[in-house]
């Protein structure tokens, strides 16, 4: 059946203006001027947000209290507010240091590649910044990759390790929420990625928190405000599409050395954990030889800002002299 001219125009029109609306997302993502980074981090109390350049890139970082060091380590597409129930209560034993990783957050967003050893160095260029010669390393979910990574690289600059549903070997195998395992093994453009985060990002993040904490109670519409206006501040796009290429290097190049980590180490893992569920705690429990696991009842796959009361006290213990 052939068409009428007009209804061939019109979709013409159409798709033009469907080209030049991806082409105008790609352009202002791509040429987002540098953000500005706001004096304080406002979550359940206020701190003030810090910077250090690292390796020729800014990263904004927490850093609370004295004693002895502590850095806590966001995961895949979070940022420190994942720690904010941390701040305050650790802060009254140590110094608790916690940085948004290169690419995420209020932190630069360079076009690298951001391997694994990318990721790594960043945390040891902030330790020699801060001029930290050691400190205890907690980790959550990818940054307990990028905690472990730092264990087997860097092993002298590593006092003690703490996991908290931590990454695995053989990730995609062991991801159990089907809708994270669509996000890691769909391939799509950064561009279309980018088109699609304009209508359907706000709805996407709900289901992402959904599927990460298991009292969706907590998901409340201020959490969901705060984290898609996280979202909205620079193209968070291309660095996690980044993130998720170099899966394979983590497999080929630290997986299989998990088993090498000789440091004191606590397993911290949410009892109802959708993404990897206790059984790859007790794995990792079972790898890494001096480790302990404790299995964190009614919390998923962020125990740390469901159950803070819970994971605060276990952290304090395990680091008592």
């Amino acid at each position: 059946m052939t068409l009428p001219a007009w209804h061939l125009r019109l979709a013409a029109v159409a798709s033009t203006r469907f080209l030049t609306l991806c082409l105008a997302t790609v352009i202002m993502s791509g040429c987002a001027a540098r953000t500005e980074i706001p004096r304080w981090f406002d979550a359940v109390q206020r701190f003030p947000i810090h910077t250090a350049s690292v390796n020729g890139h800014r990263i904004a970082y927490l850093d609370e209290g004295q004693g002895p060091p502590l850095i806590l380590i966001h995961g895949y597409g979070g940022s420190m507010w994942q720690w904010e129930y941390q701040q305050l209560p650790l802060a009254a034993h140590f110094r608790i240091i916690t940085p948004d990783l290169i690419g995420s957050g209020l932190s630069d967003k360079p076009t690298i590649d951001y391997r694994p050893e990318e990721l790594i160095e960043s945390i040891r260029g902030l330790m020699d910044a801060l001029g930290l010669s050691t400190a205890t390393l907690i980790g959550s979910s990818m940054g307990g990759g990028v905690a472990s990574g730092m264990a087997l690289t860097h092993p002298e600059r590593v006092h003690r390790l703490v996991l908290i549903d931590g990454l695995p070997d053989h990730v995609r195998e062991r991801l159990a929420s089907p809708l994270m395992r669509r996000a890691v093994n769909t391939r799509v453009p950064a561009w279309l990625a980018r088109f699609g985060a304009l209508f359907v990002g706000s709805h996407t993040m709900e289901a992402v928190l959904k599927e990460i904490v298991y009292d969706h109670s907590l998901v409340t519409p201020a959490v969901l405000d705060r984290s898609n206006r996280n979202r909205q501040r620079e193209d968070m796009i291309s660095p996690l599409l980044s993130l998720r290429d170099s899966l394979p290097l983590w497999e080929q190049h630290f997986a299989p050395r998990l088993k090498d980590i000789r440091h004191s180490t606590l397993i911290l893992w949410g009892e109802q954990d959708r993404l990897f569920p206790p059984e790859v705690g007790r794995h990792l429990h079972a790898t890494i030889p001096q480790s302990r696991l404790i299995v964190v009842p009614n919390a998923g796959h962020i125990p740390q800002w469901e159950q803070p009361q819970v994971i605060n006290r276990y952290i304090t213990e395990f680091l008592q002299p």
